[in-house]
């Protein structure tokens, strides 16, 4: 099973690793891609101004531009300890135990907007970018990575997708018709029964499955055997049909 999670917009500073290298992440078949969209992010962030216009920042946002400049020699750690964040929190990837550690690296990409989905374990830099900004000297992000990723993905040939990505970065590489996946929508039901989208506890939701996931670490090759998985764990997950699963929180 491989799970795709979304990146988060807040990130832990720092790092102790080496700097970004765009064939050392997961699918480096998307090392092309990765570079050329961190090239274009580079070069945007040598107009402190101009930057912050096209990244949409805050005047206290600021410091964001240098850390976009940066990128290229700044030190990284794992992907999964970089973001922060409700659903990150929720994870709490730095007291999952080894094993459980080795389990995210197998098992879990983070779809990042400058480096298209990353393993659990791969190093990256902190940087500033999301799925909507479009680049100058770029078309946008969309058009960028879509069909690379698709096809990444696509020929890593996992046996079940589930999708745990927002919107936005399904948009950035929907799976493949003829991979078998699952999108995973939060929902909750109220005392008449009715159920509705969950927005902010939907990241939490997330982050707590993918944490229990790792802890327990089942053999998960299909829908079914997340779902068997899930019915077992006391975890209500509901089969909606045309590729789509509720997740009650």
């Amino acid at each position: 099973m491989l799970i795709l999670l979304p990146p988060s917009e807040t990130k832990r500073p720092g790092g102790a690793g080496v700097p970004f290298d765009a064939t050392s992440l997961a699918l480096p078949t998307l090392a092309p891609v990765r570079e050329a969209v961190v090239d274009a992010l580079v070069a945007l962030s040598a107009d402190a101004q101009e930057a912050a216009r096209v990244l949409k920042l805050g005047r206290t946002q600021l410091g964001e531009v240098a850390v976009n400049a940066a990128l290229r020699e700044a030190p990284t750690m794992a992907a999964v300890d970089r973001y922060t964040g409700v659903l990150y929190d929720a994870l709490g990837a730095a007291s999952v135990d080894s094993a459980g550690r080795r389990w995210l690296g197998r098992h879990v990409m983070i779809h990042s907007a400058p480096f298209g989905p990353v393993g659990a374990l791969d190093p990256i830099p902190a940087y500033r970018l999301g799925a909507s900004v479009s680049l100058p000297g770029l078309a946008a992000l969309r058009r960028v990575w879509a069909d690379a990723v698709t096809a990444a993905i696509a020929d890593a040939a996992p046996s079940f997708v589930l999708d745990l990505r927002s919107e936005a970065y399904v948009a950035l590489g929907p799976v493949a018709t003829e991979v078998p996946s699952a999108y995973v929508r939060v929902v909750t039901e109220s005392d008449d029964g009715a159920v509705r989208a969950l927005n902010h506890f939907n990241k939490h939701a997330k982050g707590a499955l993918v944490r229990r996931l790792a802890d327990e670490r089942p053999r998960i090759g299909s829908r079914a055997g997340l779902l068997r998985w899930a019915a077992g764990a006391g975890i209500r997950v509901v089969d909606r049909g045309e590729g789509e699963l509720d997740l009650f929180a």
